[in-house]
């Protein structure tokens, strides 16, 4: 999949940012709505919770969220060549 110029510029933008948490949290706090950088910290809880063993149902009630947002977590942390299996091995 070849990416746009557009996607380049952010990742690189990112990577930057990431040399500082303070720095990279104000950039998405500037970048994203209050509820979607909410949606990406439960997301990325997701994923980390599944990836430690704990049941969907009981992410579920933890989080507050559906189960079909926790499958798609799921799924997603199966592909081993997906960047969710990928940044958990480096982490």
């Amino acid at each position: 999949m070849k990416l746009s110029q557009e996607k380049i510029e952010l990742l690189k933008t990112l990577r930057r940012a990431t040399a500082s948490l303070p720095l990279l949290e104000s950039f998405l706090e500037d970048l994203l709505t209050p509820a979607e950088f909410e949606d990406l910290v439960k997301r990325w809880r997701i994923v980390t919770m599944l990836d430690a063993g704990v049941p969907q149902r009981e992410i579920a009630t933890k989080l507050g969220v559906s189960l079909s947002k926790i499958t798609r977590g799921s799924r997603e942390l199966l592909d081993k060549k997906g960047g969710f299996a990928k940044l958990l091995a480096k982490i």
